[in-house]
């Protein structure tokens, strides 16, 4: 089964949520779980590289996302939810460089419409804007 972007990122959405509740989880059967996988079916290779990559580099995108942040809030106080999404879109402009930024962007949007509310999506815009004007070649 062929999966679009936008599903891979939901998905990896998901199973990077999971892992933070559970971090020993088994990531496999959280991929088959959240893409409804049949028993023979293998989960795309992009969500894989995208859950790999956020967790190799969790380290880095927090920091990155800390530069972002007001003096008094921490990494520890964003909800969740938001914090995943700026990981998630953060791997994707570090690291995924043939993907255009306006994309990475809009993509980390739909999912806060999805997972969030206005408020963290206006947040995520303003983190994911001002990364862009920084690091734009």
């Amino acid at each position: 089964m062929s999966f679009s972007r936008h599903t891979i990122r939901i998905a990896a959405f998901q199973t990077l949520f999971a892992l933070i509740n559970n971090p020993s989880a088994d990531k496999g059967a959280l991929y088959a779980e959240v893409l409804k996988l049949g028993s023979k079916e293998n989960a795309p290779q992009y969500l894989d590289e995208l859950v790999s990559g956020v967790q190799e580099h969790q380290a880095d995108l927090d920091a990155i996302i800390s530069n972002y942040l007001t003096n008094n809030w921490t990494i520890d106080r964003l909800a969740r939810p938001n914090l995943v999404i700026l990981r998630i879109a953060l791997y994707e402009l570090q690291y995924e460089k043939e993907l255009p930024a306006p994309i990475v962007i809009n993509e980390a949007l739909e999912l806060a419409k999805s997972f969030s509310d206005d408020k963290s999506r206006r947040f995520i815009n303003g983190v994911l804007g001002h990364y862009e004007k920084e690091h734009a070649n």
